[in-house]
């Protein structure tokens, strides 16, 4: 199972070999300074946005209109989720763990490790929504 830890200045999301070869994906790096927002999710489901790119449909990258996330998620196995500010090269993080107690646990170690952690809420924002163009003419 995919792990999450600091190093460093780093969090690293370390995985396994199985999971590397399902993301097509070797372990992500992102800098501390770019973490966001750290909650806990306990519907795995609730965590996959946008379209698989790269992995399979829950462990890989996920394109959407706000970016790229990054997830390795189980059926029936609760989330911790890290937003993060750009430059990252994700907008999400998002990593299955054993029980709602690790969640919590992992999510408060990496809140204390990360600088400038936004905590004006404990819940994860939504997706920005595209701007709407103009109308489309009527067909005739």
């Amino acid at each position: 199972m995919a792990r999450m830890s600091v190093d460093g200045d780093e969090l690293v999301v370390r995985l396994s070999l199985r999971e590397r070869a399902a993301a097509r994906h070797g372990d992500v790096r992102v800098p501390l300074a770019a973490v966001r927002r750290v909650t806990t999710e306990p519907g795995w489901w609730r965590t996959l946005r946008g379209v698989p790119l790269r992995g399979t449909a829950r462990i890989g990258t996920r394109a959407h209109q706000a970016g790229t996330d990054f997830t390795v998620v189980r059926p029936g196995k609760p989330v911790v989720c890290v937003e993060l500010r750009p430059p990252a090269p994700y907008r999400l993080l998002a990593v299955s763990v054993p029980t709602l107690t690790d969640a919590r646990s992992t999510a408060g170690s990496l809140g204390r490790s990360a600088p400038g952690l936004d905590t004006s809420t404990r819940y994860r924002q939504p997706l920005p929504v595209p701007e709407e163009g103009p109308p489309r003419a009527a067909l005739p």
